[in-house]
């Protein structure tokens, strides 16, 4: 009986060893290996950069990376929720709001290009060609033509709404009349504006990249107020202790350094740049909270 036990026991052993031996390794590299969540906007997703982007990253430093594609307000949400590392975003005064509030620790420029407005070729507002962007809208008001807008709280909803601001008109009143709300992406907007022919802003590259145009054509384009600059923002990890901050920081670097900065100029969509560099010198102080924002400005062509 006792020779059974000694048995038993050594057995047991032996199994148990086995099992350390089969499953530590898979432990290992689990924990081997690094990941960040960074939520993104619908344009860098729809647009193909960050397909072409983050692979090269990936291969480049063994980090992982899980996109949360949203519009910029609801990545600002996912953010002071600290349910992402980082955010990559297009709307500068939800970016200083959401650094100056504490909850990201800089914003870091990484690339820019612009918005337009798009409409159907007839143009029957007769605004092609419009220099100033407030008059284009004042007179698209003036007629009660279609317009389509996101009105998703996106970073392209919130521009699109300060510029119906500067043309001192609230176009909201006329919700589900001539100003349509299509609380959806950017590519969802554009095919509804295609089917009404009406008009529409989009950002460029997704404007580029999108294929079902229809009759729509690029009409208003060129003011300095279509500017649309991208900044990278690490989550605040004193706000949110589990922030992968030092992974975090490391893909807003790599954007911001000459391979990332190449790579973003070197993006083409049928033949074209969709995006520019924009990286510039700024105080890399990972401590400070809250900043004024390091070299931030809206004064690109």
């Amino acid at each position: 009986m006792t020779c059974c036990r000694a048995s038993i026991r050594y057995l047991a052993a032996g199994i148990t060893l086995f099992i350390c031996a089969a499953v530590t390794p898979a432990m290992h590299a689990a924990d081997a290996e690094s990941s960040i969540a960074v939520a993104s906007t619908t344009s860098t997703d729809n647009s193909g950069l960050l397909a072409y982007l983050l692979p090269e990253f990936t291969a480049e430093t063994g980090i992982n990376v899980r996109v949360i594609v949203v519009g910029t307000g609801q990545a600002m949400r996912i953010g002071r929720n600290g349910d992402a590392d980082v955010l990559l975003v297009h709307h500068a005064p939800s970016e200083i709001e959401f650094v100056e509030g504490g909850y990201g620790v800089a914003r870091f420029p990484v690339m820019y290009n612009d918005f337009v407005l798009v409409g159907p070729a007839a143009d029957p507002v007769g605004i092609r060609g419009e220099g100033d962007i407030a008059k284009a809208l004042t007179q698209i008001a003036a007629t009660r033509s279609v317009f389509v807008s996101r009105g998703d709280d996106s970073g392209t909803h919130s521009k699109e709404q300060e510029l119906w601001r500067a043309a001192e008109i609230d176009p909201t009143g006329h919700s589900g009349k001539w100003y349509r709300e299509s609380g959806s992406g950017m590519g969802v907007t554009l095919n509804i504006a295609s089917a009404m022919d009406g008009y529409a802003l989009s950002d460029r590259a997704t404007w580029m990249k999108f294929a079902n145009k229809g009759t729509l054509e690029i009409l208003v384009e060129g003011d300095q107020r279509l500017f649309n600059p991208y900044s990278a923002i690490l989550v605040n990890p004193r706000r949110h202790p589990h922030i992968n901050k030092d992974d975090g920081q490391r893909f807003i670097d790599w954007l911001a350094s000459e391979r990332g900065q190449k790579l973003i100029a070197d993006y083409r969509i049928m033949d074209a740049q969709a995006f520019f560099p924009d990286a510039r010198a700024v105080k890399r102080d990972h401590a400070a909270v809250g900043d004024d924002e390091p070299g931030i400005s809206g004064d690109r062509p």
